[in-house]
This record gives structure tokens, sequence and C-alpha cells, in this order.
């Protein structure tokens, strides 16, 4: 048995000061939030009970977990990752090295598909690059009729997504497909009311200037769009018409300043045009189109 003696309770505003300096230091803009929200999670609390009880004493081994935390951001991975989860849609997702985070911006492509398939109509969604699976399973958990596939080149990344459908209980509605976009037995047999996708649509040369919590700790391969990002919606526009029902619509994620391109592009490949919105921003995040 040892003789350590057990390290005595830090306050746990004494913590977050401590935290705060030492990610400020590191160059973080958030650092007092993100200090909070981790020593929330180190402590099973929300960070608004925690704020309103900053005097509470925190055991030694928390504390501890708590420092380890800090230097993995002040090493910029990304606050989600240390916590394991990011809210979508209200839902509370799974995340890791392996997907996409879930942003906010995201939330506009959901927005947007469930604007143009009114009345919970869909009855087969199927999300390109499933990722995390976020946009499908954000969608079935509008529509409670719907059956999805999610489909990703990545087994790590399809296995995030089966944890999230389980735990949102959504596994016995959805089907994972590992193939890079459509595999040929789901494109001779299938016909989607929706399609979503957020491809990768990062110009290539800009990917080593994105920020660090991205560029190191999340995928390339979710990330780089080519030379100017529109790679993935080249091969998607020679895709996703046939793959359509009839009056079927296709959101898709864009970049700042693609989504003219995007839209021509689905435009040549037979579909027509049913929209761009705008995400929180103001930015152009989701182009629409609807087969005839």
């Amino acid at each position: 048995m040892s003789d350590r003696p057990t390290p005595a309770p830090v306050r746990a505003q004494a913590l977050l000061r401590d935290a705060a300096r030492r990610l400020n230091a590191a160059g973080i803009d958030t650092a007092r939030l993100d200090a909070e929200v981790l020593l929330a999670h180190v402590l099973g609390t929300e960070r608004l009970a925690l704020l309103l009880d900053t005097e509470r004493p925190v055991p030694g081994d928390r504390a501890a977990a708590f420092d380890a935390c800090v230097a993995r951001r002040a090493a910029r991975v990304p606050v989600a990752q240390i916590v394991g989860r990011r809210e979508f849609w209200g839902l509370d997702f799974v995340v890791g090295p392996d997907v996409l985070t879930p942003r906010p911006d995201s939330e506009t492509v959901v927005a947007a598909a469930l604007d143009r398939v009114p009345g919970g109509r869909a009855r087969r969604v199927c999300d390109l690059g499933t990722g995390s699976g976020c946009l499908l399973l954000a969608l079935l958990s509008e529509w409670p009729d719907a059956l999805g596939l999610g489909i990703d080149r990545s087994g790590a990344a399809l296995a995030v997504a089966r944890a999230n459908a389980a735990t949102l209980g959504l596994s016995g509605r959805v089907s994972w497909v590992e193939a890079d976009w459509f595999p040929p037995a789901e494109a001779a047999a299938a016909r989607f009311d929706v399609i979503v996708s957020n491809p990768p649509y990062i110009p290539s040369a800009e990917i080593a200037g994105l920020a660090a919590e991205v560029r190191d700790h999340e995928p390339r391969g979710a990330l780089d769009g080519g030379a100017d990002g529109l790679d993935a919606y080249r091969r998607l526009a020679a895709l996703v018409p046939d793959r359509l029902a009839p009056g079927g619509v296709c959101v898709l994620e864009v970049g700042a300043g693609q989504a003219a391109a995007v839209e021509a592009l689905f435009r040549a490949a037979g579909l027509m045009p049913a929209g761009i919105e705008p995400d929180l921003a103001g930015v152009a995040r989701a182009v629409a189109m609807r087969a005839p």
C-alpha cells in the first residue's frame, strides 16, 4: 500500500485561473471558456453548474486529470476530441480524430433538407461521406418513418457513426457501407428521396494554413478538395442524379465562395437549382438541387 499522501483539494476557481493563463500563453483565443468546459467534463458536471460554484473543492485526482486535459488543449487538440463529444442539432455525438468534428455550419444542410421535404415525406435518405453520421442521424431524428444509408470510405469513421446511431436509438433505421461514394450494388438498386453530403472542399494549397486544431487533428481526407476544392463535387455530380428518386433533393455543404460553381456543376448534370442557404455568419453554405 502506498504511503504517498493524497493531494489536497484545490478550489475550482484557482484551477480555472491557472488553466486560462496557460492556454492564453499557448495562443488559445477561447482560453477561459475551454478551461471551464474541460473542468466541467473532468468533474462530470455541466459548465453552468460549475460556474455557479467556482469555490468548490476539486479532489487531487480530478485536478491532475484536468491538468492533463489542459496540456492536451495547449497542444492544440480540439476540446471536442478531449471530451469525446460534440452537440449537433440538439443531439450528442461521439467524436474523435477519425471524423470531422460536427460544426454549427453543417446544421444549415439539415435545415435546408427539412425545408425542401415538408411534412416528413422522405422515406430513404443517403449521406455520402457520412463521417460521424451527424447529418444523416439528425435527419432521421426529424423523419421518424425514414430509413438511412451512410457511406464512407473510412472504416474507422463508420465505427464512430455506428456508435452514434446506437446511442441515439437509431441503429434499426440505418445501414452503413464502406465505399468511396456509391458502391456498385447501391448504385444499381437504390433511389433516394434525399441525398446529403459534406464532402472535402478545402483547396489543397490552403490546408497548411488551417488552424492547428483542424490541420493536425482532423482527417485530411475529409478536408482536401483538390486544387480548387471542387474535386469531390465533380465526382458527385456524375453520380448523384441517377440515385435520386423523381423530385428528390440533394443538399451539399460548400466552402465560402463555392456555391455558384457547385450549383453550376449539378445543373450541368441535369438537376434543377432548389436554393442556396447561408449559415449563421451569412456565408452561402448549403446548395440544394432537385431531380426533375
